[in-house]
């Protein structure tokens, strides 16, 4: 029996062959968009979404087999190959950075606070970063990250912001559930913050702070003018 023919569970007309296996391969390796199941299921000629969900499966299990760099994930509503993060800095000094994911500081703590508060008003983030933030709304936007998604019921009806399918590749998030819980960045800063403390107080050693050094010479002094 072989990988494509190994699904308990699955009806045999699910199970895809070793041909389209490999068309999904195929097919995935040709772009770097994230592709849904019915796109993939239309260009590999699947009988549908199980088979796509399968043939992956038994890529992934492939490639971890043979330790390959590379893994097909689940991103954006699709599917797409992504080289495993231990590979990050060899890739970094490789490529520079694309110029759509170049962000400002005001534009990272902007979609930070969009993509966490979403559906967001212009005048709550403006009210959090303590700035005005239309600018910084409109690079956003112009960048494909963040996008219009309606307006809010209230006087005027403002517009609400949130984040686009755009930001979900380019971070590499299968969906919104997938962003860092606001505990990590709090435990991630009291860490850093302890670092901080850590390394100034290092630092005051190495410079030969020795504030109690004199009196202990004193004393020692005394000590030998009594004996003498």
């Amino acid at each position: 029996m072989t990988e494509s023919q190994d699904m308990p569970g699955a009806g045999a007309r699910d199970a895809p062959s070793d041909d389209q296996i490999a068309a999904v391969e195929a097919v995935l390796f040709s772009t770097d968009a994230p592709l849904t199941p019915a796109k993939i299921v239309e260009a590999a000629d699947l009988p549908g979404r199980r088979a796509v969900n399968r043939a992956v499966e038994v890529l992934n299990e492939r490639y971890e087999r043979n330790d390959a760099a590379f893994r097909i994930e689940a991103i954006a509503g699709g599917y797409r190959m992504q080289t495993l993060g231990r590979h990050h800095d060899v890739l970094s000094r490789l490529f520079k950075t694309r110029s759509e994911t170049k962000l400002s500081r005001a534009a990272m703590e902007t979609l930070a606070i969009v993509a966490y508060r979403q559906p967001v008003l212009r005048a709550d983030i403006e009210a959090i970063r303590g700035v005005a933030s239309g600018e910084v709304l409109r690079g956003l936007i112009e960048k494909q990250v963040v996008k219009m998604v309606g307006r809010a019921e209230v006087l005027g009806r403002p517009m609400l912001y949130g984040t686009t399918r755009r930001f979900m590749e380019i971070f590499g998030l299968k969906d919104l559930d997938d962003l860092p819980r606001v505990e990590e960045f709090r435990e991630a800063a009291k860490k850093a913050q302890l670092a901080r403390e850590v390394a100034a107080r290092d630092e005051a050693k190495s410079t030969g702070d020795d504030s109690d050094a004199e009196p202990r010479d004193a004393e020692n002094q005394e000590d030998a003018d009594s004996q003498g």
